[in-house]
């Protein structure tokens, strides 16, 4: 059950990792999970069977797109607050942020369904303890989409994952509903450097309220 952490436990009890498409959320949040201990909850996104249609025609399946993200990962969230209670969690996705890309990608009137359905849905969710927000410049993800090699993904517009990227920044900018640690990825190689988790596990273990940054390159 996705609860607020134990207050003689200075390691969060719910941690939300987020950023845009190719920076590395699911590598990082499997090893925290198993860093700390956690049960790992993975995002919806590689089962979506409407994705592969979205990067090719976003203006016919978009919608379709944004609500099977939201309904799924609203069953995910469901299923684990119906768990064991205290069991630590950690997600490769922040419910909070399907709004950015439903304003993005959706025409006016399905923005309408679509915000006035999620103002009542995301009532029901808890807020994470900690969201960690991993950024990387545009050359960086572009390069990264192309190493992991998932078909639907290899054409993405260049200027569409610019938008994205904006898209998170404005958000973190103002984002105030959990402690938030705000990562330098594009210096992290999680997948391949034991050193670099264990850098960011510190960080996470402790952090404060309110904004935190961490840039590993300055701590190299």
């Amino acid at each position: 059950m996705i609860e607020m952490g134990n207050p003689q436990d200075t390691t969060p009890v719910y941690i939300a990792v987020e950023g845009p498409i190719g920076v590395g959320k699911t590598t990082l949040a499997t090893e925290l999970a198993k860093a700390l201990g956690s049960r790992f909850i993975h995002d919806t996104e590689l089962v979506n069977p409407y994705l592969e249609a979205f990067y090719k025609t976003p203006d016919q399946a978009g919608f379709h797109t944004q609500m099977h993200f939201l309904a799924s990962r609203l069953e995910l969230l469901a299923a684990e607050r119906a768990g064991e209670p205290g069991t630590r969690v950690v997600t490769d996705f922040l419910l909070a942020k399907d709004r950015l890309f439903a304003e993005l990608n959706l025409d006016e009137t399905e923005w309408w369904m679509y915000r006035n359905l999620t103002d009542r849905l995301l009532q029901t969710v808890p807020a994470p303890d900690l969201v960690i927000y991993l950024q990387a410049p545009l050359p960086t993800l572009l390069q990264r989409i192309k190493r992991r090699g998932l078909r639907f993904e290899q054409h993405m517009d260049s200027h569409y994952l610019q938008r994205v990227i904006d898209m998170y920044e404005r958000f973190f900018h103002e984002y105030e509903a959990s402690s938030l640690l705000i990562v330098n990825a594009s210096e992290i190689n999680i997948a391949d450097n034991p050193d670099d988790l264990a850098l960011l596990l510190n960080q996470v273990q402790s952090v404060k309220a309110g904004r935190n940054y961490f840039n590993p390159a300055t701590t190299a």
